[in-house]
């Protein structure tokens, strides 16, 4: 049983019982931490009980390497790299979003991350009309970093390839602007509490070991899938608002729940 599925099922229980329409509830945290899995349990589970829910994916909004090219050749090389806020299609999001709550039929879109690229419609999901929306990514409810924090590089990545800051300084005013009207269009927040950002790179390490079993299934080349020296530069892009997140949101979010290494709930 996923550790964290009680207590979030409980909380989203009596959300569902107080809303006035459909509900949006978005779960953040770490690259790794059990995110999708919760998600998809919850959504089998509230459907049983005759709740219509789906899940979204922020991975799943993001932008193709075409449009991340341009960011790259307009605003900076890093964002070529998809991940960040400023990689994401967030104008479909939000009209996504505001499609539950209108009780609208939806459908939602689905990114292939072994080809690094947007999956045409129709290999969409495509629920309908919806009771309960669970939005899922490692950065979903974060808040932009005060200026003051962006002037210190966080790791080699930043010290070496944004000595100005002008790709931490570009993706935190993201924050601040678009993401945050995406953000408040949900109704409850969880956050999944990584105990420290070196298990990232772990968890993120077992997210790609199973990626290159599954197109190996597939028949797919399974050097789609990063090998160790990527995933170390990968995960970099990460690590500052994965911080801020952990610093800031246990005292922002309904529900936090703080997970071991092992991605069991600390006692």
């Amino acid at each position: 049983m996923i550790a964290s599925l009680e207590p979030v099922a409980q909380a989203i229980a009596g959300w569902l019982d107080a809303a006035r329409g459909p509900l949006i509830l978005g779960i953040c945290g770490a690259q790794g931490s059990g995110k999708s899995t919760l998600a998809a349990a919850l959504v089998a589970r509230f459907g049983a009980e005759g709740v219509r829910a789906a899940t979204l994916s922020l991975d799943d909004l993001y932008l193709g390497q075409t449009a991340r090219a341009e960011l790259a050749r307009d605003i900076h090389p890093l964002l070529a790299t998809r991940g960040v806020p400023l990689t994401h299609d967030v104008a479909a999001g939000c009209a996504i979003l505001d499609a539950v709550k209108a009780g609208v039929r939806v459908q939602l879109p689905r990114f292939d991350k072994a080809s690094d690229a947007p999956l045409p419609t129709d290999a969409w999901d495509a629920p309908g009309v919806l009771d309960l929306l669970i939005f899922e990514g490692w950065c979903v409810g974060a808040r932009p970093e005060p200026a003051a924090e962006l002037i210190a590089p966080a790791n080699a990545l930043e010290r070496d390839e944004d000595p100005e800051g002008i790709w931490r300084t570009a993706v935190n005013a993201a924050l601040a602007g678009p993401y945050r009207a995406l953000f408040e269009r949900m109704d409850r927040l969880v956050l999944l509490a990584a105990p420290d950002f070196a298990i990232v790179r772990q968890w993120r390490g077992e997210q790609e070991a199973a990626l290159r079993e599954r197109l190996r299934a597939e028949g797919r080349d399974p050097a789609l899938a990063m090998d160790e020296a990527a995933l170390d530069r990968f995960v970099q892009h990460y690590e500052r608002l994965t911080h801020a997140i952990l610093r800031t949101m246990p005292g922002e979010a309904d529900v936090t729940l703080h997970l071991d290494r092992d991605r069991s709930l600390k006692t």
